[in-house]
This record gives structure tokens, C-alpha cells and sequence, in this order.
């Protein structure tokens, strides 16, 4: 159950993308606090290697990985079982399965529907869902503890505003029209715009430079990802970050960057910022809407996406600190 030098190891499960990644930072110092003396394995995707080493809480990833945000059917584990295995990837059985499987001295996880133990609710955000598992099983851990390092190296934009257009599925990407039209304002009024992608999305990233007029240079990825380091320098250092309920307005959360985040078919009150005037959220839902009003991973926008306009965009833009401070 221990490494080489003696530390006893305690392995952890999200194999999710970078926004779960941060949302889990939390939990996941919680435990490094509570168990100082142990190693802590996150099994997570190793595209996110850079991200996971920026929490400062993790001492090995585990590199693990399956489609979509299915669980992984094995953890390709070496050693001794874990003296301790946490659950930070889904509610029940499931994801407690390639855990178990490893005989772990201890599991802490959501119990299965039916089951004894801690209980799943979905209605909870995300980051307090993974600190009160904790707290229930004896472990302080507190949701607003969830800023990361600022990266060493400089930013390739200093006090750009950064666009994101992308998302993981349609349903959570506004219109490349509507990102164009806040670009071409923000380019007119004489602020400095990059347009950030991911691998895969050079073409909608340009469509948006395009549209606006930016100059050559303007787009940061889009062939590949930004290398992590880049990308979290850039949003340290931007004047505001604009995006969906994405990987990138998380990692604006976490390095405490002022943003604009545009919500469709979930409430920010499951996936959004924590209260502060730093962080700006648009959601326009409609009168019987619950939290989860439509598919978070459909093809096409969401309808209260589309309620949206750019003008809304550049009025909580304005209303940014940092902006404020920008224009006096």
C-alpha cells in the first residue's frame, strides 16, 4: 500500500476534461492537506498532465482515459493497493467499480441508488458536491479554495481580451457570428482580442477573426491545443476572458481573471463561477426551467444560448473591474 520511500499511496479518480479538473481542485487539496503524508495518484486524462501539475496538490497522474465522460474500465495500477481510494468522478457504482477492484484499504465514493452511504444529489454544484463527500467522511474541505498557480511564463497578449468560441458540443457553443460581433466592437474601441481554440477548431476560431476584421495573428490554436502553460499565461494575464460553460472559463476562475461566462442548457448554479464581482454570467432561462433545462452535450445551440445577444456581452464586459479600472 505505500511507495518505495515508505508514503503510503492514495489514489484518486477523475478522468474527466480541464473544467472537472478544476472544479475538483477543492476536493482534491482537501485531501493533500488531510493526508500530508501520503502520495496522491490522480487518475486523469494525460493530455492534462501541465493542468494537474499547476493545482500543486497532485504528486503523480495516472494517466487514464475513455470516450466522452464514460468511466474508465480499468486503472492500469502497479504496486501495492492504495491505502486510500477516492471517487471523484460519478455517482455510484460505476465509477467505484475500477476502484475497487484494486483493494483498496479505504473507499470513499457516492454510494449506488438503493445503497447505504453517502448520498448523491443532483441538484448540488459541482464544487460543493466533492467537498461535502469529504466533510461526510471526516475531511474539512472548503469550495472556495479552487485558485491554482499563476504559470512562469509570460503572456503571449498581455491585456487582450480573450474570446473562446469552441465547446464540446454544440449545444454549449454561442454563434461564431455572435463572437464576431463582440470581437469587432472590442477591435474598434481599440482593445487588444486573441481568439483561442482547441484542436480541431481553426476553422471556427478563424471565422471569427474573420468576421471581425482582426489582424493576422490574432487566433492562439486551433491546428493542436494551446500547450497549457501558453493558454494559462495568456488568460492570467488577459483584461477578461468571454466563453461558454468551458474548460477555459473555468481555468479564468482559477487564476482569478476577470470573465464573461455564457450559459445554455445548465444554470450556472451547478457549473458556474463562485460570487464575485470578477466573474460576470449571462443565462436566459425561461419561466419553468429547472437547473438542467436542456442537453448539455446536444448538437445545436441551446435555445436560452441563443437568448443572448452580443450586446449583452459587452455591457458585462464594461462592468468588469478591471475594464472600469482600464477606461479612468
Amino acid at each position: 500500500m505505500s511507495t518505495a520511500d515508505g508514503r503510503p499511496r492514495l489514489l484518486v479518480l477523475r478522468a474527466l476534461g480541464l473544467g472537472d479538473l478544476l472544479t475538483g481542485v477543492p476536493a482534491l487539496r482537501a485531501l493533500r492537506r488531510h493526508h500530508p503524508g501520503h502520495q496522491l495518484v490522480l487518475a486523469a486524462p494525460g493530455r492534462l498532465a501541465r493542468a494537474v501539475a499547476a493545482t500543486g496538490c497532485v504528486d503523480r497522474l495516472l494517466a487514464t482515459d475513455a470516450p466522452g465522460r464514460q468511466v474508465p474500465g480499468e486503472l492500469r495500477w502497479d504496486g501495492p493497493a492504495p491505502a486510500l481510494a477516492v471517487d471523484l468522478h460519478g455517482c455510484g457504482e460505476e465509477s467505484l467499480r475500477p476502484l475497487r477492484a484494486l483493494e483498496p484499504r479505504r473507499l470513499i465514493g457516492y454510494a449506488a441508488a438503493g445503497a447505504g452511504g453517502t448520498r448523491w444529489r443532483p441538484d448540488e454544484h459541482e464544487r460543493d458536491r466533492w467537498c461535502r463527500l469529504l466533510h461526510c467522511h471526516g475531511i474539512p474541505a472548503d469550495p472556495a479554495d479552487l485558485l491554482i498557480r499563476r504559470p512562469a511564463v509570460r503572456s503571449p497578449a498581455p491585456g487582450a481580451v480573450v474570446l473562446h468560441p469552441g465547446a464540446d458540443a454544440g449545444a454549449r457553443r454561442w454563434p461564431a457570428a455572435r463572437f464576431a460581433a463582440v470581437a469587432r466592437e472590442l477591435h474598434r474601441s481599440g482593445r487588444p482580442v486573441v481568439v483561442t481554440a482547441g484542436a480541431g477548431e481553426a476553422g471556427l476560431a478563424g471565422e471569427v477573426a474573420a468576421r471581425a476584421g482582426l489582424p493576422p495573428g490574432s487566433v492562439l490554436g486551433g491546428t493542436a491545443d494551446v500547450p497549457f502553460e501558453t493558454l494559462a499565461a495568456l488568460v492570467a494575464e488577459a483584461g477578461a476572458v468571454v466563453a461558454g460553460d468551458t474548460g477555459l472559463s473555468h481555468l479564468a476562475t482559477a487564476l482569478g481573471t476577470p470573465s464573461v461566462t455564457l450559459f445554455g442548457p445548465v444554470s450556472p448554479r451547478l457549473w458556474g463561477p463562485p460570487a464575485d464581482a470578477r466573474h460576470r454570467i449571462l443565462w436566459r432561462p425561461g419561466p419553468l426551467d429547472g437547473d438542467r433545462p436542456g442537453d448539455a452535450h446536444g448538437a445545436d445551440p441551446d435555445p436560452r444560448l441563443l437568448r443572448i445577444d452580443p450586446d449583452d456581452v459587452l455591457s458585462e464586459l464594461q462592468a468588469l473591474p478591471r475594464l472600469r479600472a482600464e477606461r479612468t
